[in-house]
């Protein structure tokens, strides 16, 4: 169960950030969940510039932990304050590929309806997937992504256009590993 689960975490080798994997009830199928995720507007300079991911970011001075960076961070990019959400448990810490100074850690929040979004000019869409669509196979595929110059044939999910891949694609494997109850 997510709630009970002791999550690794990452020793604090340099910056820290946290992301929100953010649930609703599915309003298109009863009993279903729907996960909410942010395509990145494309920025010069940006490393992550167009990628699929979770709402979050970086930790500020004036957050008191990584639990509300998460819940800042939602609010700064999509509008959507987390503070009333129900905060289920966290998955372990991650570090990403392309730079292992950054420690992020996940906090899965549930709200009891999609709540509407109003992107910030870091996001450029957001939308919420189904999570029974991410656990079966028809999301699931193999893509090449372009990564400083070198093409990787990486594990993916494939939402239309969309490829979500790398650290979302790892996280939201790790949710679905969980038992939400």
């Amino acid at each position: 169960m997510l709630a009970d689960a002791a999550p690794r975490a990452e020793p604090s080798r340099g910056r820290q950030a946290a992301v929100a994997l953010v649930l609703a009830p599915d309003p298109d199928e009863a009993g279903s969940l729907s996960l909410l995720l942010v395509r990145r507007s494309e920025r010069e300079g940006d490393p992550w510039s167009g990628h699929m991911a979770l709402p979050g970011g970086h930790a500020d001075a004036t957050d008191a932990d990584l639990l509300q960076t998460a819940r800042r961070e939602t609010l700064e990019e999509v509008g959507i304050d987390l503070i009333d959400a129900e905060l289920l448990g966290r998955l372990d810490d991650v570090t990403t590929l392309r730079s292992f100074d950054i420690m992020i850690r996940p906090f899965v929040f549930w709200t009891s309806t999609q709540r509407p979004v109003t992107l910030s000019d870091e996001i450029a869409e957001a939308l919420w997937v189904p999570l029974n669509a991410l656990a079966g196979d028809t999301l699931r595929s193999t893509r090449e992504v372009t990564v400083r110059g070198a093409t990787l044939r990486v594990p993916a999910y494939v939402i239309g256009e969309r490829v979500v891949w790398g650290m979302t694609f790892s996280l939201l494997e790790r949710l679905a590993s969980q038992s939400l109850a």
